[in-house]
Parts: structure tokens; C-alpha cells; sequence
């Protein structure tokens, strides 16, 4: 902790919200109110705050501790460096327009239109039966149990 750090008014205002906390409990008088508050709001230091609450229960103000850590960049950073700025992917779907549109244009590119579009119904036909059946396995496998 470093009494040399300025404080912010957030600071000092925790401060003087704390000196009035124990002046309604009693432990402070008005005249002792005035001037630790007066002190408070014009201090610019950690140490200016310090002594004003010393005498008081409860936490002395310390400054806010910073992250220590270093600002890692590249790929071989460690995971807890912090959150990855995101990399632009390239525009995949742009890419398969430009390849449909190109296959339309090309002489007798409306079969190789038809036989993408073959490949692609039958792709998707054999994972919706490889799931039905993972499916009931699964279930027979949780029947037996």
C-alpha cells in the first residue's frame, strides 16, 4: 500500500460517509465531525485519510489494488489473461454464393446446381437416421439398467 496514491472522491467520500456513521453512534462530537469532514474532502492522499478514521473502529481506507498481472497478446497467451479480442472469420456464406452463382453460369451448371443439392438432401437424410438410431440404443441401453 502505497500512502502516496491520490484518493478519488469516491474515497473521500466513503470517508466522510464513515465519520458521520460514528458521529449518529455517538463516538464523535459536532466540532470533531467538522473538521475530520472539512480534512476528508480536501485531502489528496491515502496518508491525508489515514489518520482521520485511525482512532475509530473499523477498516482504514486502503487504495484499490490493481491487477498485477501482464497484458498477454498473441496465441501462446496463458487463459487467464483475459478475454480474446474476436478474429473476423472469412464470409463462408459469401464464398458459397459466389460458387452457386458461378455454377449457374457455367454451360449445364444448373445438373451441377441439381447434384449439389443431391449430396447435400442426402447428407442430411443420413445423420437424421444415424440420430434416430444413436437414439434408440440409447434407449435400450437405459431400459436394461
Amino acid at each position: 500500500m502505497d500512502d502516496r496514491m491520490r484518493v478519488s472522491d469516491t474515497d473521500r467520500e466513503a470517508v466522510t460517509a464513515r465519520l458521520r456513521d460514528h458521529y449518529a453512534e455517538g463516538r464523535l462530537t459536532p466540532a470533531e465531525l467538522d473538521e475530520r469532514v472539512s480534512a476528508a474532502l480536501n485531502a489528496k492522499t491515502f496518508a491525508d485519510l489515514r489518520p482521520l478514521t485511525r482512532d475509530l473502529p473499523g477498516p482504514a481506507p486502503v487504495p484499490p489494488r490493481t491487477d498485477a498481472r501482464p497484458n498477454w497478446t498473441g496465441p501462446h497467451r496463458p487463459t487467464w489473461a483475459g478475454p480474446r479480442r474476436m478474429r473476423r472469420r472469412p464470409p463462408v456464406l459469401l464464398f458459397l454464393l459466389v460458387a452457386l452463382f458461378v455454377a449457374l453460369a457455367l454451360p449445364g451448371g444448373g445438373w451441377l446446381l441439381f447434384g449439389v443439392f443431391r449430396l447435400i438432401l442426402l447428407f442430411w437424410l443420413v445423420s437424421i437416421v444415424a440420430r434416430i438410431a444413436s437414439a434408440l440404443m440409447y434407449r435400450r441401453r437405459q431400459h436394461y439398467r
